[in-house]
């Protein structure tokens, strides 16, 4: 697998990146040691000055390189490795893998919600108890690479998370794949710049929501007092290698926009030091106070006691370092979150956050299901959705269901072209007559096919059953319970196996009814019909929409407790329309 960089130049002219591929390395660094540490990057930095690309990483566990007081868990790998290239290639794009090649990852979690919260409770008593501000706290998803190659997983994990400081690295061992849209500092020899990520919010479904959730970002106390914290630890760090009064902060809470969440940066510069070298920046700034806390040795102090694995290149540094001429040398380097190392067919990826005292358990399990949305949508090909009536040659709601796969198209990046409605006038030019159900698929290249199946009338009332478990946090709360696509697993899995059921109420893991794996569901209590609000965790269908706009429903939320109360269910959906439902399983306890 070649090396490739993928990297915002910050300091540069607006937009600008460097994307580069690498072939073999006539020379690599590596540290097994923290006394080994610093000359390695003595040796990457002089070969860049002497005109060679260089570039690698160093371990969150190489911390102790530079100051013995930051603790942390043994190394899982080389504390830095870093390789020296003769030449930068240019990036290929026409290399990126065909969809058969797409690589398929089954993610996993070791950390259960109630372990998470014990977490959050030591967190806040000891923020309580004065040992320190904030901590960042962060746990590993595992998996394994079922189908594909290291370098189609990431040209996936770049079309999830785009336009950040990516990065793939292989060792030998193992392989690096970041796609971090986080900036840790990027240094010409004098100026230097921190960039700290520190805030975070969900993308909004609607233009206009979008705009009210980074606004709310951007004023909400708990996110700039975490951004503020991080921006004077930076502060603090930079002073140790900046010329006098030369560290400022001309930019304060600004949010960048990502595939799936807002996030929120301030930028910290400085003029360094005659003399500094990348070693002394390591020494100043490592690990990132972003992903530390403040202070940084009493948070690592807890992420030590908090976390019992290694974290290994996440939150650690990549980047590279490439000449400038004349003995002179850049150096820009990520801090690896949104990052899959490799080993074999076994992978881990690190989610966290930063806590402080106004952070709570829910909203931080939360932000973490936003954080992991990347992976989620990397990790297997897929297509968005949409199904059709078309009744003697007319649709059903064609509008409605345009706008919901343009906007769905939107928010995977999915290109939009007129193949979409080339495909539904000939599928609706040669059904001219009966009713069908017409599935449309527009896919990641923009390749649409609509096909169509003979649609027989439903007979109602239709037979529900209740899920004999809560659909994961993950999965209600995700991306691809919101918008419909044929990444369906989550859905398949409450697939009814009675013939007799039509199909299966869900509930959420805060015990709250959803939605039914093939439509919305409606409930009369109380002589009101009422259906659940998306924030429950549900695909917002059309004919949900529809009966919401008539007046026919109105949102509530509907916990389990409440089911002895409904008077009658309904089945509502585009395709079947509004269908009376019986619910065949007793309620739970």
């Amino acid at each position: 697998m070649d090396t490739r960089i993928d990297f915002t130049l910050p300091q540069g002219a607006a937009d600008a990146r460097l994307r580069r591929r690498f072939g073999a390395p006539h020379q690599v660094w590596v540290a097994h040691a923290p006394g080994e540490v610093r000359a390695v990057l003595d040796a990457a930095e002089n070969a860049a000055r002497a005109g060679a690309w260089c570039v690698g990483f160093v371990r969150y566990e190489a911390a102790a390189a530079f100051d013995p007081a930051l603790v942390t868990h043994a190394a899982d790998g080389p504390l830095a490795w870093f390789a020296a290239y003769s030449e930068a290639l240019p990036w290929d794009d026409d290399a990126a893998p065909h969809a058969s090649e797409a690589a398929r990852i089954d993610w996993r979690s070791t950390l259960k919600r109630p372990a998470f919260d014990a977490a959050m409770a030591q967190i806040h008593e000891a923020i309580a108890n004065g040992a320190f501000y904030q901590v960042n706290y962060t746990a590993p998803l595992h998996g394994e690479l079922l189908q594909g190659t290291p370098e189609a997983l990431f040209d996936a994990l770049l079309r999830a998370q785009p336009q950040g400081y990516a990065a793939c690295v292989d060792t030998g061992e193992e392989q690096v794949l970041s796609v971090s849209p986080e900036l840790f500092f990027d240094w010409d020899g004098e100026r230097i710049l921190a960039r700290p990520m520190k805030g975070t919010a969900p993308r909004g479904e609607t233009p206009e929501q979008d705009a009210a959730l980074a606004q709310a970002l951007r004023s909400a106390p708990k996110e700039r007092a975490e951004n503020v914290m991080v921006v004077d630890l930076l502060r603090n760090d930079l002073s140790r290698i900046a010329q006098p009064f030369s560290v400022k902060v001309p930019r304060l809470f600004h949010t960048q926009a990502l595939p799936s969440v807002w996030q929120m940066t301030s930028d910290v510069q400085a003029t360094t030091r005659a003399g500094t070298r990348l070693a002394d920046v390591f020494a100043a700034l490592f690990p990132c106070g972003s992903i530390t806390g403040a202070p940084k040795v009493a948070a690592m102090q807890m992420i030590h006691a908090l976390e019992p694995q290694s974290r290994g290149v996440y939150c650690g540094a990549l980047g590279v370092l490439r000449p400038t001429g004349a003995g002179g040398m850049h150096a820009t380097f990520n801090v690896p979150i949104r990052t899959v190392v490799l080993r074999g067919v076994q992978a881990v990826c690190g989610i966290g956050s930063g806590i402080t005292s106004g952070a709570q358990a829910d909203g931080e399990w939360r932000e973490w299901l936003h954080k992991s949305a990347f992976v989620e949508r990397a990790s297997a090909p897929f297509a968005l959705l949409e199904t059709l009536a078309l009744e003697d040659g007319a649709w059903r709601h064609l509008p409605e269901h345009l706008q919901r796969l343009q906007a769905t198209a939107a928010h995977f990046s999915y290109p939009w072209s007129g193949r979409v409605a080339q495909s539904l006038a000939a599928v609706a030019a040669a059904h001219p007559n009966g009713l069908w159900r017409v599935r449309l698929q527009l896919d990641a290249q923009g390749e649409a096919v609509a096909e169509a199946f003979a649609c027989a009338p439903t007979p109602a009332p239709v037979r529900l059953q209740l899920a004999a478990a809560p659909l994961e946090d993950r999965w209600a709360h995700g991306q691809f319970v919101r918008h419909k696509t044929t990444r369906r697993a989550h859905y398949d899995a409450f697939a009814p196996s009675d013939p007799l059921v039509f199909d299966t109420l869900l509930f959420n893991e805060q015990r709250q009814i959803t939605e039914c794996t093939r439509g919305n569901i409606a409930a009369l209590i109380d002589g009101r019909w009422i259906t659940p609000p998306v924030a429950c965790g549900l695909l917002p269908g059309v004919g949900r929409a529809m009966a919401l706009q008539a007046g026919r429903v109105s949102e509530a939320v509907l916990h389990l407790d409440d089911l002895p109360r409904v008077q009658a269910w309904a089945f509502l959906n585009s395709l079947r329309g509004w269908l009376a439902a019986e619910l065949a399983s007793a309620p739970q306890a």
